[in-house]
């Protein structure tokens, strides 16, 4: 399932996606961020409304639905999973 996601991920280096962040206790995250670089463990996207600012998130974030994340296709929103 991991690979999969990964390669889902692979594909949309350098796009723009959506990302809802579940951070517990109510506190939900969304923001537009680029897809800039991939390792083994971690991905990490760089916010559109904010130059400097990165954040980095797990594989197993996307599995455990911690974060959704939606890119473009056709301008329908598709969810990675």
């Amino acid at each position: 399932m991991i690979e999969k996601i990964k390669e889902q991920i692979s594909e949309n280096v350098g796009n723009e996606v959506k990302i809802i962040y579940n951070g517990g206790r109510n506190k939900v995250e969304k923001f537009n961020a680029v897809i800039t670089e991939m390792y083994n463990f971690v991905f990490v996207v760089q916010l559109t409304n904010d130059i400097n600012e990165v954040k980095s998130f797990t594989y197993a974030d996307v599995l455990m639905e911690t974060i959704e994340i939606y890119y473009k296709n056709n301008n329908i929103n598709k969810k990675i999973n």
